[in-house]
């Protein structure tokens, strides 16, 4: 029999968390940012064109779309973010990151003592971590029935055409070569 190591597990991951937020906020603090702010502007570094919307950003940070609106409506204002109409569907606004914008991200994330903690340890043992930490979180998300937010080439509507391009079998739409590494709202794990 298994024993249920969770309240251990649980104060493990809390600490880290809280080391990390720390951390976290004071490059927030230097840089004027609300938390929020930070996150939004965390997930759009890393989302394709299907998930660098509104609603994905609401839905990635499991928030309101009326708290989203006012977070990216100041973040447009403080020049973090810009805001671009859809090419073949003019209602979908999709939000790029500026140049500001990216900077904030390359100065903030990871944070400082994440970085210097992993630099010590060997390689292996990051990859060890990694999967252990992607088996959690994907075990959490299936629990909560939350959506995965998963790399799109790990999709199971991920395809590959013999010509080689790579395309969206959701969507029917090929991909470009920067959205396969990239989270997806519409991500799900292969059955």
């Amino acid at each position: 029999m298994v024993e249920m190591k969770t309240d251990e597990i649980y104060q493990y991951l809390e600490r880290i968390a809280n080391l990390l937020r720390t951390d976290t906020r004071r490059s927030m603090v230097e840089k004027g940012l609300q938390p929020v702010q930070l996150e939004a502007l965390h997930y759009l570094s890393h989302c394709n064109r299907y998930s660098d919307t509104p609603a994905g950003v609401a839905d990635y940070l499991g928030l309101t779309k009326g708290t989203v609106s006012q977070t990216l409506g100041l973040m447009e204002n403080i020049g973090m973010i810009e805001k671009l109409p859809d090419y073949k569907d003019r209602r979908v606004v999709h939000l790029q990151l500026t140049a500001r914008g990216r900077k904030v991200i390359a100065e903030t994330i990871p944070p400082k003592s994440l970085q210097l903690a992993l630099d010590q340890m060997p390689g292996v043992e990051q990859d060890s971590i990694l999967d252990v930490l992607d088996k959690l979180l994907r075990a959490m998300q299936v629990a909560n029935q939350l959506r995965t937010f998963g790399v799109c080439k790990t999709c199971r509507h991920h395809r590959i055409e013999m010509d080689g391009r790579h395309r969206c079998a959701l969507t029917g739409e090929f991909l470009e070569n920067v959205d396969i590494d990239k989270i997806c709202r519409e991500h799900e794990v292969p059955v």
